[in-house]
């Protein structure tokens, strides 16, 4: 996913492909809604309706995305903080070796 948020593409099948991934008992994939920060890009486990990829670039391009998932199962909530793989960043780990 992080080269999708680098790249700013939003790639809706990757980020559904690890939510699917992320090893959630009894995920039900028809009941996952998906935002990137105002824009409903998945509803109920497929593309929404109204999703149009220009609003998901638009949002993409942002400093920060807010990512969420509704996995349909209840009012647990979990936040997670990440960052994208720069070029830079890439660059400076790999110019070492462990």
């Amino acid at each position: 996913m992080k080269t999708a948020f680098f790249a700013s593409d939003p790639n809706l099948g990757r980020i559904l492909a690890a939510v699917g991934n992320a090893g959630i008992a009894d995920l039900e994939p028809g009941r996952v809604q998906l935002h990137l920060n105002d824009v409903w890009v998945a509803r109920d486990g497929g593309r929404h309706p109204q999703y149009d990829e220009v609003d998901g670039q638009r949002v993409m391009r942002a400093a920060e995305i807010t990512v969420r998932v509704d996995l349909g199962r209840g009012s647990a909530a979990a936040t997670v903080w990440t960052c994208d793989l720069s070029h830079e960043y890439v660059s400076i780990n790999a110019d070492y070796r462990s």
